[in-house]
């Protein structure tokens, strides 16, 4: 019997009507990325892609970057299979009507290639420290207070140190390409998350008509604002 996080927006209805048909154990929270911290431990992760697709792929791949060691299955209509694709970072792809002898088979073939225990997640550059499990940002040991999207900034910039990003490509990284606002967002959030690394402001970069740059520590930045 495994134990199921269901994460769904479509209230009270049966995601998978045949999960009532199983032993498992099923728990439904709302499919909402700052809901993932608060979350049921779980042995396998299923989001509802039946509604909202561009959602549902921003939360997989969030989910895959946080724990790539847990099985992670999407519900589809039949329309969004031709969407779905690997760097959605799923382990398999559920018809809402599968039948309860399929769905028992797919989540045990799932969980027997999955390790026992995920191994926790971690990245340090330049004494920023990312705790992608609890989403977690620390700089030279003191905690950060960060949104989410600051969060996330700050998590693709210390996993990409030295490399230049325009304000399109972050756009793109971070906020996913389902995000239509305009790229000044990124600039607010550079000059946000600078304040508060405080002394260690110095490590994300302006690169004059071209965009940001991640410093490793031992670097001389070139030009900031």
């Amino acid at each position: 019997m495994a134990r199921l996080l269901i994460l769904t927006n479509q209230g009270e209805t049966e995601v998978l009507p045949a999960l009532g048909l199983l032993s498992h154990q099923a728990r439904q929270v709302p499919a909402r990325a700052d809901r993932l911290a608060a979350a049921p431990d779980s042995d396998a992760v299923i989001v509802d892609g039946r509604g909202d697709l561009a959602a549902a792929r921003s939360l997989c791949k969030i989910l895959h970057g946080t724990d790539p060691s847990t099985p992670l299955f999407i519900v589809l209509t039949e329309g969004g299979l031709s969407v779905v694709n690997a760097d959605w970072g799923i382990h398999d792809v559920l018809l809402a009507g599968i039948g309860p002898a399929e769905l028992d088979a797919r989540l045990r073939l799932a969980l027997g290639r999955a390790p026992s225990e995920p191994a926790a997640r971690r990245i340090q550059t330049s004494g920023v420290t990312i705790d992608e499990t609890s989403y977690s940002a620390r700089v030279q040991g003191r905690a950060l207070d960060l949104t989410y999207k600051e969060f996330e900034l700050l998590r693709f910039f210390v996993g990409n140190p030295g490399r230049v990003f325009t304000r399109e490509q972050l756009l793109s990284e971070v906020w996913g390409y389902d995000y239509f606002g305009g790229t000044r967002t990124v600039d607010v959030h550079i000059r946000r998350l600078r304040a508060k690394l405080g002394d260690m402001e110095q490590l994300i970069v302006t690169i004059r008509n071209v965009g940001y740059r991640f410093n490793l520590a031992e670097d001389t930045p070139e030009e900031t604002s």
